[in-house]
């Protein structure tokens, strides 16, 4: 966790800075993009201190309205800019488009948006060929340590880990999940705090960010809908059950919860199958990428879960996902994450596959004890990938690693960001 009560203005490296930097270096247009409060203003102004370029945000209402009635007048002239919140003034894509044409110099422009950018009205026909887009979700724990960018992913998929060692357990694991990554929160001094900041952030976004993305006639069914969403985090996806909770069809719950993803609030995570395997489950599931704000829509603190520990599973399961989304985000290589589910119910929480189709699994437990029984799912899931199995990994919350078949092993939650990169990095 961060010592932000010696320099709470401090800034922290980010992970994607270098990837923005390289970039901005071949590339016409970068659009950094990731859920509001995340930190891509704070990292996109850095870029226009060190490069000149001029910062614009859009959430200045004279810009705003200057980008929405004349996008043309409004980039007349800009050889370069960063252009912050670009997604409020969605017509100024087609007019950076105009400009990259007639000038294709790489690192024009640096945009940022709050909603995932290319889909719906902004086409991403518009900008093929001519944007690399930078996923910055809220800190990584190594981030939030100032700490090098683990290598746990390369480690998986090479199955390169010792059979036997004591790593020592997982320091302050609970405040860690409660707490999460928006560096906002994150600057609050207690728990209490950090709680009360995460819901009116949650609340922001159903009163405010979503007439970024699209005209929704029911805000008060809508908000509703986030502290729905929290109750069915980590578990199957059940459409119309959640559309019955909010008083709407199926149909209309799709299309909020779709409105959900566009924000970076939550994702379904698609199931693991093969065309061949009759026997597994289709159903996605849903999930938060913050687990701090899941806790704090579920009103759970560190206390809470200490009284009843039952209540870490979900949360701890969130935690994990968000800390493999952030590494795969900052990897060179495409690696979709889903979740893998029988008939048997026979589960693992994440499934993690590249191509040439390596597949490696990931258990969450919410104990420091590990039995036998508990790599079934991840058996399972090596009998159905077969020769693409790379490994299968059991986090936990204990303090060794250990290798309980040729290719399944459990090790502390840590082991995410510390795996043998754990030396500090200068800012």
């Amino acid at each position: 966790m961060p010592n932000w009560t010696t320099s709470p203005n401090e800034y922290l490296p980010r992970h994607a800075e270098a990837r923005v930097g390289t970039a901005l270096r071949d590339t016409r247009i970068v659009a950094l993009v990731g859920p509001r409060q995340s930190g891509k203003t704070t990292l996109a102004r850095r870029f226009a201190d060190d490069e000149s370029r001029p910062f614009i945000t859009l959430d200045d209402e004279q810009f705003r309205r200057f980008a929405q009635d004349d996008p043309i007048g409004f980039m007349r002239g800009r050889r370069g800019a960063v252009i912050d919140e670009i997604q409020r003034a969605p017509g100024l894509i087609l007019e950076l488009k105009k400009q990259v044409d007639e000038n294709p110099r790489p690192g024009r422009f640096l945009i940022t948006g709050s909603v995932e950018l290319f889909r719906s009205a902004i086409s991403p026909d518009s900008l093929a060929g001519r944007v690399e887009t930078i996923e910055l979700l809220p800190f990584s724990q190594a981030e939030a340590a100032v700490a090098n960018v683990p290598d746990f992913l390369e480690r998986a998929f090479a199955a390169d880990f010792p059979t036997l060692a004591t790593t020592g357990s997982t320091d302050n694991l609970l405040e860690r999940v409660v707490s999460g990554g928006f560096p906002e929160a994150l600057a609050r001094p207690n728990s209490a705090r950090r709680l009360s900041w995460l819901r009116a952030y949650a609340g922001s976004l159903a009163e405010r960010d979503i007439s970024d993305v699209s005209a929704v006639n029911k805000l008060d069914r809508f908000a509703d809908l986030i502290d729905h969403a929290a109750v069915c985090a980590s578990q199957m996806l059940n459409l119309s059950d959640l559309g019955s909770r909010l008083r709407v069809d199926g149909k209309t719950a799709d299309r909020w919860l779709t409105l959900l993803e566009r924000l970076y609030l939550v994702r379904r995570l698609k199931a693991w199958h093969r065309n061949d395997l009759k026997r597994l489950v289709k159903t996605p599931k849903l999930q938060f990428l913050d687990s701090g704000l899941l806790a704090a829509l579920k009103r759970i603190n560190q206390t809470a879960i200490e009284r009843n520990r039952q209540s870490l599973g979900p949360l701890l399961e969130c935690f994990v996902y968000s800390e493999v989304a952030k590494a795969v985000a900052l990897h060179g290589d495409s690696i979709s994450i889903s979740h893998y589910r029988d008939k048997d119910r026979v589960e693992v929480d994440l499934v993690l596959e590249r191509s040439p189709g390596e597949v490696v699994g990931i258990e969450v437990k919410a104990s420091a004890t590990v039995r036998p029984d508990d790599f079934k799912g991840l058996a399972r899931l090596e009998a159905a990938a077969g020769d693409q199995f790379a490994c299968g990994i059991l986090l936990h919350d204990g303090d060794r690693i250990m290798q309980s078949a040729s290719k399944l092993f459990a090790m502390p939650i840590k082991m995410l960001w510390e795996s043998g990169n754990s030396e500090t990095a200068r800012p």
